[in-house]
């Protein structure tokens, strides 16, 4: 049922469109149009004022013809960069860039495959329930267009995002993040002249950093610092650094266990770090910046919409691998809010890189698994 030149032309033309995050208002336009042409009523809500986009998010939703509770899915409008002038060819049955950007797959895909999916339900009369349809802003920047959406408006509990790499794959299992900035101040000197006169706060962070336990911690449990900034050059004690990383857990406790360990390192360190100026002692301090940055998504292994989707593709022939993942997406803020929120494979491979690509085989197998699980909602 899926028409395989219409959805080639679909992608081409939403891929061309540039829409890295902060700048989605041509796609945003673009969606408006068609999604409007299909029937869909759509609305837009002022998230891009309040983060900085020249956007807002998309709430869009199309009338059904069978009585049940409405599914939800939602989408991101945003790419990665680098994303201007995007160039999408198809060769041999593949879709990439032609030049030095990401194709926007990611997840330009799933939007596509949504789009084709309602042509074919309108084209074939198949009866179906109320959707409800959410397409963020920002997504890729912490996804911060979905925590400015307004979770109210909802009528669905359950949904799909579609947004991760694969095909015939879910994700219902995420971590919850703890982001964090430490910003550690010593005293500067003269690093020839007089260094035990100051303290570098370089060396309190690797003191502390040596301390910590970081990378695979468990199972359930990663932890990284990202970055480090500091220091004004060779010859100066360095008196400011900068801290920045992430904990991530499956498990609330683990979470907190791991994020305070690294905390109690620097402030440790901290507090030995003292030195003797003109007969005053001077003392290292610290700031923390800790920010929950999403929570945990699980959705149990037997929810109805694992049930939908393992149903359907069972239908078509397609076993759904049903999986934990170790990112975060717009569906851990959705599982937040009370939406049982899995995500779906759209196809999309190599991600974040100019060697993204999708095949046209694995835009079509989506949609048509779209269409069953609609059809079965």
């Amino acid at each position: 049922m899926i028409n395989q030149q219409r959805i080639c032309n679909e992608f081409m033309r939403q891929a061309a469109i540039d829409s890295p995050s902060f700048h989605e208002a041509d796609m945003a336009n673009y969606l408006d149009e068609r999604l409007t042409k299909l029937g869909a009523t759509v609305e837009f809500d002022t998230s891009g004022t309040i983060i900085g986009s020249n956007s807002n998010n998309m709430i869009a939703r199309i009338a059904g013809s069978k009585a049940g509770a409405p599914l939800l899915f939602t989408i991101h409008m945003d790419t990665v960069t680098p994303a201007n002038n995007v160039e999408p060819v198809l060769q041999d049955g593949v879709f990439r860039s032609a030049g030095d950007t990401v194709l926007g797959a990611d997840d330009k895909s799933g939007i596509v495959e949504l789009i084709e999916a309602i042509e074919v339900l309108q084209e074939q009369n198949i009866p179906h329930v109320d959707l409800e349809l959410a397409i963020t802003i920002c997504e890729e920047q912490g996804l911060l267009g979905a925590k400015q959406l307004d979770y109210s408006q909802f009528k669905a509990k359950q949904g799909i995002a579609l947004d991760t790499s694969g095909i015939d794959i879910v994700i219902n299992r995420a971590p919850a993040a703890n982001r964090f900035r430490i910003d550690i101040t010593g005293l500067e000197a003269h690093a020839g002249v007089c260094p035990e006169q100051g303290i570098s706060a370089i060396q309190i962070a690797s003191k502390a950093i040596a301390q910590m336990t970081l990378g695979r911690i468990d199972a359930e449990t990663t932890a990284n610092i990202g970055t480090i900034h500091g220091g004004l050059a060779t010859n100066i004690v360095p008196k400011q650094v900068s801290l920045r990383g992430e904990v991530r857990s499956h498990n609330s406790d683990l979470l907190r266990k791991h994020t305070e360990a690294i905390i109690a390192a620097v402030e440790t360190e901290v507090s030995k770090a003292t030195t003797v100026l003109n007969g005053e002692t001077k003392k290292a301090s610290m700031t923390l910046e800790l920010i929950e940055e999403f929570p945990a998504m699980q959705v149990a292994d037997d929810a109805p919409i694992i049930k939908l989707i393992t149903t359907a593709g069972t239908t078509l022939g397609r076993p759904q691998e049903i999986r934990a993942a170790g990112g975060g997406s717009d569906a851990n803020i959705f599982n937040g809010n009370g939406i049982d929120m899995v995500i779906m494979a759209t196809g999309m491979a190599d991600i974040h890189t100019i060697n993204e690509s999708i095949t046209v085989t694995d835009l079509v197998k989506t949609s048509e698994l779209l269409v069953e699980i609609i059809r079965r909602a």
